[in-house]
């Protein structure tokens, strides 16, 4: 396991585009580590980063295994293209760092179990940002499912829809909604439904009026443990109406449903006992308690990654967990392929 240890970490951060800036700004990165180097195949993204954020003495450059060997990092950042995820996250591993990488932990599900023992090999950390996990709204609708306040859990449904402009490889890429955005709420549902996928049955499609090449709308059953199917609905060419980027969501169970806005709205209704043709429901109040050391997006999801190195304790979102995650995106990948159900 790994030892104890305060102060701050040496780091090495890949893929210097616009979101590395929201790792780097983030007070979990500029509480515990300390930016040694930095890495992008632009060189310039790399010598900007550097200069906005880096250590004294930061490097930058193109080439991850020599900037790993130069700075002496004891862990990578890894916010690079999910193409590169394989290669930035295996380097890194094979040289004894420890790892919190961008969502999806890989592009494909043997570089993710090879990532998996890799991790185990090294007997190093190795997380995925899954920043969702750690809201308040979530671990709300969580703890009132375990409670059993709406009996036994049956049906979950999720409905994704908004439109963002990228730009740069989202717009290229196959199955973006799917690979690059999907993982999310798929990672959403199994942690609301405690619940891992079994098989599922896909169709994705590219809207007239996408602005993206490839798949930009998607609907997914997937048929879990436990009795439960989950139904997705998503689209990253919504012209209206959006959603949160949490999404709507609906959860059925044997006693009553929940929904929750993605945000701080959460309503639930149990059925009534009265007879009839249509019974009656009646509203019924979600706790608000949650673990307040457990909330706070990013910075929450990176505090954990931290704490994981420091007490050998895992965090929610390591990659033996999330590779069930990554598992439902290349099934419903897979299924769309072969236009039939596939199981998982």
């Amino acid at each position: 396991m790994p030892k104890k240890k305060t102060g701050k970490y040496t780091a090495v951060l890949s893929g210097c585009g616009g979101m590395s800036g929201h790792w780097l700004r983030s007070k979990a990165t500029t509480k515990n580590a300390k930016v040694v180097g930095f890495m992008d195949i632009n060189l310039e993204a790399a010598q900007k980063r550097a200069a906005e954020f880096g250590a004294k003495g930061a490097i930058a450059g193109t080439d991850l295994k020599q900037i790993i060997r130069e700075t002496g990092a004891e862990l990578l950042i890894d916010c690079s293209i999910p193409e590169a995820h394989y290669q930035n996250t295996m380097t890194a591993l094979k040289m004894g760092l420890h790892v919190i990488g961008e969502k999806p932990m890989a592009d494909s599900m043997p570089h993710a179990k090879a990532m998996l023992a890799a991790a185990a090999t090294a007997k190093r950390v190795y997380a995925v940002m899954q920043n969702r996990r750690y809201m308040p709204g979530i671990q709300r609708v969580r703890n009132a499912l375990k409670a059993g306040i709406i009996g036994k859990v049956h049906t979950v449904q999720s409905d994704f829809f908004t439109g963002p402009h990228f730009g740069g490889f989202r717009d290229k890429m196959k199955h973006p909604l799917i690979l690059d955005m999907a993982i999310h709420t798929f990672d959403q549902a199994r942690f609301i439904s405690g619940a891992d996928a079994q098989a599922v049955y896909c169709r994705a499609f590219n809207p007239a009026g996408s602005w993206y090449a490839h798949g930009a709308s998607a609907n997914a059953i997937f048929e879990m443990n436990k009795g439960i199917t989950y139904v997705y609905n998503g689209s990253w060419c919504n012209t209206g109406r959006h959603t949160s980027w949490e999404c709507d969501w609906r959860i059925i169970g044997t006693k009553g449903a929940i929904t929750w806005d993605g945000g701080d709205n959460i309503e639930c209704e149990l059925m009534g006992e009265d007879g009839g043709w249509l019974r009656k429901s009646k509203s019924a109040t979600i706790p608000k308690k949650f673990d307040r050391k457990a909330v706070g997006g990013h910075t929450a999801c990176i505090n954990a990654f931290f704490e994981a190195i420091r007490t050998g304790k895992k965090p929610m979102t390591h990659c033996g967990d999330n590779i069930k995650s990554l598992a439902m995106v290349h099934g419903a990948i897979k299924s769309d392929s072969l236009g039939r159900r596939i199981k998982i």
